[in-house]
């Protein structure tokens, strides 16, 4: 038995690390589960998760809006829904509240506006003429 490995069995250990690991296996990325607001920070919430394991919902995956402080959106022991949006290899768990929001609404594209095109043609020929006049009457000081 070699001493200061993490695979070797000491009594105890072993169940603990078997039921850590079903826990995480119950978690998949994409799962949409139910925690506890157990700790706010300037940079975002510790949510308690079923079986006692703490995600971390950062600040930027809070709201789709900008948010300034994270009191304005959440309190200590708010019960709310989060997805799972990564669960790193040291076990920490990363949610996102804002994975649930309804998509942003769509901006117009570019170019959907006929009406843009037309005046851009407008505005481009009103500038070509205002340079050529410019170059006339600046040619004709030099002379």
């Amino acid at each position: 038995m070699e001493t200061g490995r993490w695979d070797t069995d000491r009594p105890g250990d072993a169940p603990e690390r078997i039921e850590e690991a079903e826990t995480l296996a119950e978690l998949e990325v994409g799962a949409v589960i139910e925690g506890t607001v157990s700790r706010i920070t300037p940079y975002g919430a510790f949510l308690t998760l079923e079986g006692g394991k703490v995600g971390l919902v950062h600040i930027s995956e809070i709201d789709r809006n900008y948010v300034k402080d994270v009191h304005e959106h959440l309190r200590e022991a708010d019960v709310v829904q989060a997805k799972v949006i990564a669960i790193k290899e040291d076990g920490k768990i990363d949610l996102s509240i804002k994975a649930l929001q309804d998509p942003a609404p769509s901006r117009p594209r570019r170019g959907a506006d006929p009406d843009f095109e037309a005046r851009l043609k407008k505005f481009m020929r009103q500038s070509e003429e205002r340079q050529v006049d410019f170059k006339r009457s600046v040619e004709h000081k030099r002379k």
